[in-house]
């Protein structure tokens, strides 16, 4: 049914608009009695239960950051069957992004190219959302991805993630550093371990005992990965994320004057699956056994998600699939697992 819905209507629509509509419609399943009766049939099973970072996930599979980015569909996506929901990316200082449009679908590609820019409300309206949210909803994970503010210097940027760190630390159930977006001048020059050591140290001081972690980008060199990976062990760090959307445009099955239509910004969705699994064997390799990574990148299907459970991820996430697959993807990646022998007996 979704399929066909996709094809003869949302496709054509403008890719935000239809996105902000789709939140509406999960905004109003996170609302009894509506959630009651959507939890009924995507609930996870409870042999589907992970332990990281001294969380107890319903499933291993969640909710990558970029699609709620201020947090106000929260409650729905959990009633829809993710294991956890990582909202923002939230920067200390509201801002409106980049100029639309910002979003594209690359269709032949289940694929979606966008620059955003961190289009959102700022730290303290997810903050006062936060608040509600664990009064209302306790028992949903929820992490925070937090990046710079564009009208921050880049040379200021440690201050600037400190600033939201103290304002949403206590809110969340982990906290996530940005530096690897591409829609943001000057971010990625941040991954320099020489650069992201500090920059991390001061965080992790300032988020207190919430775990964090830090997403890197796939476009790295494996040494780099490596590197930051170490690093982030040394550090003290609860995890890495792996991995942000790419710069890269390659294999694409979508004619060349589409994408390039399209212009500059992060792509996602299926052609980032081979990357992915890499950048996941890299980090796996480079950490403890216990260390959290959370995989993310091209993620489809049961068995995608279990193929990186298979290489070592602790939890998987997904966003771009969703627009492809549409509102009961969750219930069916957490039901192709169990049928796979991946819930824990």
């Amino acid at each position: 049914m979704y399929p066909l819905l996709f094809r003869a209507v949302l496709s054509r629509f403008d890719p935000e608009f239809a996105h902000h509509a789709g939140m509406a419609v999960i905004r109003v399943l996170g609302v009894p009695p509506f959630s009651w009766a959507t939890r009924a049939i995507t609930r996870p099973d409870p042999s589907l239960r992970v332990e990281a970072l001294g969380l107890t996930f319903p499933s291993p599979f969640g909710v990558a950051a970029g699609f709620d980015k201020n947090a106000v569909g929260v409650r729905g996506l959990a009633a829809l069957g993710f294991g956890h929901v990582e909202v923002g990316t939230v920067t200390a200082i509201a801002q409106e992004g980049n100029p639309k449009p910002r979003l594209f679908r690359l269709i032949a590609d289940r694929a979606v190219i966008n620059r955003m820019g961190f289009n959102n409300a700022g730290a303290d309206a997810a903050a006062r959302r936060l608040a509600r949210l664990r009064r209302g909803a306790p028992d949903t994970i929820i992490g925070v991805n937090i990046g710079k503010s564009r009208v921050v210097e880049v040379e200021d940027a440690t201050a600037d993630y400190v600033a939201s760190a103290t304002r949403l630390a206590p809110l969340a159930d982990y906290l996530a550093v940005n530096v690897s977006s591409p829609n943001t001048p000057g971010l990625r020059g941040l991954q320099a371990v020489e650069t992201l050591a500090p920059l991390l140290r001061a965080v992790r001081e300032a988020s207190g005992a919430t775990p964090l972690l830090v997403k890197i980008a796939p476009d790295l060199p494996d040494e780099e990965i490596t590197a930051i990976a170490q690093m982030a062990v040394a550090e003290g760090l609860a995890g890495i994320i792996a991995h942000n959307t790419t710069i890269s445009r390659d294999g694409l099955l979508t004619d060349a004057e589409t994408v390039e239509a399209a212009g500059a910004g992060g792509l996602s969705g299926a052609p980032l699956k081979k990357r992915s699994l890499e950048v996941l064997r890299v980090v796996r390799e480079a950490v403890p056994a216990d260390f959290c990574v959370i995989a993310v990148g091209g993620v489809e299907t049961p068995s995608d998600v279990q193929e990186r459970l298979a290489a070592g991820a602790t939890l998987v996430q997904g966003y771009t699939a969703f627009l492809y697959r549409g509102p009961f993807w969750g219930r069916e990646i957490n039901r192709g697992l169990i049928s796979r022998g991946t819930g824990r007996a």
